[in-house]
């Protein structure tokens, strides 16, 4: 997950270089520190220290680029911030606690951008509403919201966007992607509409009659996931989905009837 509080008002001076080996430690350190003090904007963590230094060094030694961000006007370097980049998803950002508003953050998102011109994507918990805006100050938009449940602490999150420097592409292959996965649930639901007609007219014969009640239950429990359009915008879209499910459903029972040899 991604996590990043700044307002990035002010500057420091570091250096960003690639991740090494003898990083992994102070990368785990890092991240068990700022999780701790993002309680209440994230879900508490759900690891030990160990089971997050064993994580990062499998990361580490994996395709993805981890790059650490060092303050080095002190005696010592100091670890300030980390990105995990594998793909074209940042998988982590993460600014260490006090080091925060000083233009690490945007600097670090401004690094990721020219090495993924084509644009990248991200997930940030929706309870996180500090990341949120510095996200969307910097350009991403958020295209899904999800219940948590495909992440390891089942709180709801965002799938945010950066397009690129030429986002109609991106954004195109991002409709395409959601698309395809609309066709394959409406598919499922159209498989759905069929079985359930049986238990509701006690026979073969067809469908039956709408229900206008529970189709009204039906849109009552999609609008909180779709605010943007409405209970009255889903009613129409929701009354198109039935009408054609029930006529793939009437068309199917045809056509087995009349592919069944007389007797």
């Amino acid at each position: 997950m991604v996590n990043e509080q700044s307002t990035d008002d002010g500057a420091v001076d570091f250096t960003l270089r690639p991740a090494e080996r003898d990083d992994v430690h102070a990368i785990a350190e890092l991240y068990v520190e700022t999780r701790q003090q993002a309680i209440g904007l994230m879900p508490p963590p759900i690891h030990s220290a160990a089971e997050d230094r064993e994580f990062f060094g499998r990361v580490i030694d994996g395709p993805a680029e981890m790059w650490v961000a060092e303050e080095v006007n002190g005696p010592q370097p100091v670890a300030v911030a980390f990105l995990v980049i594998e793909g074209d998803w940042l998988n982590s950002l993460y600014v260490r606690p006090g080091w925060t508003s000083q233009g690490i953050g945007t600097a670090l998102l401004d690094f990721v951008k020219a090495a993924r011109p084509g644009g990248f994507a991200l997930w940030v918990f929706e309870s996180n509403t500090a990341a949120r805006r510095f996200y969307e100050r910097h350009g991403l938009v958020a295209v899904r919201r999800t219940d948590g449940s495909g992440n390891e602490e089942r709180a709801p999150d965002l799938h945010m966007l950066w397009p690129g420097r030429d986002p109609i592409p991106a954004l195109r292959d991002a409709i395409d992607q959601v698309d395809r996965e609309l066709a394959r649930l409406l598919e499922i639901r159209s498989g759905l509409t069929a079985q359930v007609q049986p238990h509701k007219t006690g026979d073969l014969r067809g469908p039956a009659p709408r229900d206008p009640a529970r189709e009204a239950e039906i849109v009552a429990s999609m609008a909180p996931y779709a605010p943007r359009l409405g209970s009255g915008r889903l009613a129409v879209i929701m009354q198109a989905v039935i009408a054609e499910s029930l006529d793939a459903v009437e068309s199917e029972t045809n056509r087995e009837h009349h592919a069944k040899p007389s007797q």
